[in-house]
């Protein structure tokens, strides 16, 4: 597969961060730009804008008219996409800086909810939802997202996003990443500064998490409503909605409270459509609803921390030489082929285990340097940053106690995070100016391909770091999606035994590829 990022974005990405280091104190200068944005008479001509909401763990077979009515009859006048994909792995904050980018992990660097970077600490996992961390990285590594940023590229344009979180303040962070780029409200993090007591006397105290998390969710909408222009005027305004993932987690995907969860998001994307409705705001806005993953039932089985110790060496300090993130499993020296090859054998021999990914066998090939496992590259996820193996829980179809299918072998109540259909397959729906009406498309779409269209649904040029595709089927200007030609492809990798089987299932549109599924058997002993 081609390389995501060009030479000519990474410098300039690099050259941006070091001139906002060097510039010294910015705060007054935001202050008095949020004062002048604030004045109706500062404002340029009216412009087409875009309100993109992203309602954390929404399965698309949850958006119902008895429980997301709003969102519901928002896809009966628009478009739906039955055809859309999470970026694999298919966690929050890999997904939040692919919004954020329009690119892969293996351009924009963040490669899991938790990430090795040595830099920042030697021996475990930088936390990727404490924006304090994500902080720490940027200083210790000279930024943090590798790729040109949504926030960065309409700053440049003279345009301006504000994002409004009630997920974790890294989440927020990287959604609007870098924050002297943006506006950043978020109940543990508001950026700039300067903003801060405006958004506590419109908001009031903000809430902490809780299950359901009506709070945090209204807390951002109530922000939204009340600081009037210096945020409707955003030419991108960016909502995190924390349910149904926070109710989801802790008691299932059929569980009532999940079900009250999902209502209460749809309250509050009603209460933004009225909004800019009231304000006379919503025939000009193009209306974005999307997720970040899909979610699945878990059944508790893999330990990938244990099953790797064994294979840990110690160091001159004692401490182990491997470090696991979550699916990612970091050597803090270099490790040999064999150690490698040692660890993948034992993995594929544990049934709870799925796709495993190892660097490209050579440039340009699906398998794995490892036999039986899948290149980096078919994830997308080769990245400086990235470990030595990528492991994903194993899937099934099954379904739980309540009809709902998809279960996975992680811990927990359920969750998400796996190459399970169940788990990549995830929401959009759009409706607006220039949007199709009462349509549904089966053409393949994913995360990265929102930043594109957002700027090119404002009329800007799209950086060529981004490498997700304009939905050009989305506009009423482009073509049919029965017109888009869509391709199926698998790749297949076998163990050297033959007990480990590894099929990738792919679908290519419009020249970009998507991941549908990697599914593993095991067949018996020959």
């Amino acid at each position: 597969m081609a390389p995501c990022s060009r030479e000519s974005d990474r410098k300039r990405l690099e050259a941006a961060s070091r001139s906002r280091r060097a510039a010294g104190p910015w705060m007054p200068a935001i202050v008095a730009a949020l004062a002048s944005l604030a004045s109706p008479a500062a404002q340029p001509a009216a412009v087409g804008r875009v309100v993109l909401i992203v309602v954390d763990g929404l399965r698309p077979d949850q958006v119902t008219p008895e429980v997301m009515p709003r969102l519901h009859a928002l896809g009966l006048r628009g478009m739906v996409f039955d055809a859309h994909h999470s970026v694999f792995p298919t966690v929050t904050r890999v997904n939040a800086p692919s919004f954020a980018t329009g690119s892969y992990p293996e351009s924009h660097g963040v490669l899991g909810n938790a990430i090795y970077a040595p830099s920042v600490f030697p021996a475990k996992a930088v936390n990727t939802a404490s924006h304090e961390e994500l902080l720490a990285m940027d200083r210790a590594e000279g930024g943090l997202l590798t790729s040109v940023t949504l926030g960065t590229t309409l700053r440049g344009s003279g345009r301006r996003l504000a994002v409004f979180s009630a997920g974790s303040s890294g989440s927020a962070m990287l959604l609007g990443y870098p924050l002297v780029d943006t506006i950043v409200v978020n109940p543990d993090l508001v950026s700039p500064d300067a903003l801060r007591p405006s958004v506590m006397s419109a908001a009031g105290p903000p809430p902490k998490d809780s299950v359901p998390n009506v709070p945090r969710n209204t807390w951002i909408v109530d922000a939204f409503r009340a600081l009037g222009a210096s945020t409707l005027d955003a030419d991108v305004t960016a909502f995190w909605f924390a349910d149904p993932d926070e109710s989801a987690h802790s008691k299932g995907l059929s569980d009532p409270i999940t079900r009250d969860a999902l209502t209460a998001v749809d309250t509050q994307i009603g209460r933004v459509e009225d909004t800019l409705r009231e304000r006379g705001r919503l025939d000009g806005t193009t209306i974005l609803v999307t997720s970040d993953h899909g979610f699945s039932t878990h059944t508790g089985e893999l330990r990938l921390p244990e099953a790797v110790a064994p294979f840990a060496e110690p160091l001159p300090d004692g401490s182990p030489d491997i470090v696991v993130t979550e699916g990612a499993i970091n050597f803090r020296r270099p490790p040999t082929a064999t150690r490698v090859r040692a660890l993948v054998e034992a993995l594929q021999a544990r049934p709870e285990v799925g796709a495993i990914f190892t660097a490209a066998e050579r440039a340009g090939s699906a398998r794995g340097a490892a036999p039986g496992t899948l290149a980096f590259d078919v994830a997308r996820w080769q990245h400086r940053r990235s470990g030595a193996i990528l492991v994903s829980a194993n899937w099934t179809d099954a379904a739980n106690a309540s009809g709902v299918r998809g279960t996975s072998t992680l811990g927990g109540v359920a969750g998400h995070g796996t190459s399970s259909p169940y788990d990549i397959h995830n929401t959009l729906i759009a409706a607006g100016p220039g949007v199709r009406g009462a349509v549904h498309s089966g053409v393949p779409t994913a995360n990265v391909d929102i930043a594109p269209t957002v700027l090119a649904l404002l009329g800007l040029p799209v950086p060529s770091s981004m490498t997700g595709r304009i939905v050009r089927e989305l506009l009423t200007s482009g073509p049919a999606p029965p017109q888009i030609a869509v391709e199926r492809r698998v790749e297949t990798v076998e163990s050297t035994n033959g007990r480990y089987r590894l099929t990738a299932h792919l679908s290519v549109a419009a020249g970009s590829t998507y991941l549908d599924r990697a599914e593993v058997t095991r067949p018996p002993a020959r």
